[in-house]
């Protein structure tokens, strides 16, 4: 597994799309903090940019590289190494490329600005870290969908329509849901829908640790209610934690009884 992930890993790190990748967020970040000045509106940008395009970038990169890659796989197959060895080195090479440019690409003009000497730099961490769950997570699911279509065009869709759900569409399901309950008691019911979307949580676990309640919406204060700032932070990043091993092990039961 550490061979097969040590090949993909700088096999990824030279292509050209990881560049653009780490370019657009370095880019992105210094403008933001020329422009501003100010490290907690900065994060607040950020996270708006990050919990939509990390997830879409990693969503793209997962499912082009699983197919792209098959005639590799089919040869490894050939030779007697465990199948979750190969397809989750895969996967993590894949997933570990992507994170290395993005932590690279927001993280040096934050370094540059001094984040280290700041008060701020709790709020960067946080934003650093939930970017790198978000890769993973949407890495896996790209993964496993595409292990399930062997159409290329279906699992590309597919893999799409899953970001354009968690990203977009589950926000507006979850507002109309709740005016149509808004006469019944809505806590635990916001909470599990919260869960339920590791965007959203990641959303949730940023504003809780910026404590900024006009901006938290209505789960956010729900988890600031029920959990307090430490308690909801520590179950959101266990959550996280679940939402990015549930994948792996999905793969890894896929791969075992799947006919290549």
């Amino acid at each position: 597994m550490y061979k097969i992930l040590k090949y993909s890993f700088f096999d990824l790190i030279r292509s050209k799309w990881n560049y653009v990748y780490f370019l657009f967020y370095f880019l992105i970040t210094i403008s933001l903090l020329y422009l501003s000045g100010d490290v907690s509106k900065v994060v607040i940008s950020l996270m708006n940019i990050i919990l939509t395009l990390a997830p879409l970038i990693a969503t793209i990169f997962g499912v082009m590289y699983y197919y792209n890659s098959r005639e590799f796989v089919e040869l490894l197959l050939a030779q007697p190494i465990k199948r979750k060895n190969i397809f989750i080195g895969q996967y993590l090479g894949l997933a570990i490329s992507l994170t290395l440019s993005y932590l690279l690409g927001v993280g040096i003009p934050f370094a540059i600005y001094g984040i280290f000497a700041s008060a701020s730099i709790w709020n960067f961490s946080i934003l650093l870290v939930v970017g790198a769950f978000l890769t993973f997570i949407f890495t896996g699911i790209a993964f496993l969908v595409a292990l399930y279509n062997e159409n290329k065009l279906r699992g590309f869709g597919l893999a799409i329509m899953v970001w354009l759900f968690l990203a977009v569409i589950y926000d507006g399901l979850f507002l109309l849901s709740l005016m149509a309950l808004n006469e019944y008691p809505l806590e635990k019911f916001s909470l599990i829908a919260s869960i339920v979307n590791p965007i959203d949580l990641s959303r949730i676990l940023i504003l809780l640790k910026l404590d900024i309640s006009a901006l938290m919406g209505y789960t956010g204060a729900v988890f600031r209610k029920f959990f307090g700032q430490n308690t909801g932070m520590m179950i959101s990043m266990l959550v996280l934690i679940v939402w990015t091993i549930v994948p792996v092990y999905l793969i890894n039961r896929k791969v075992k009884s799947k006919d290549f």
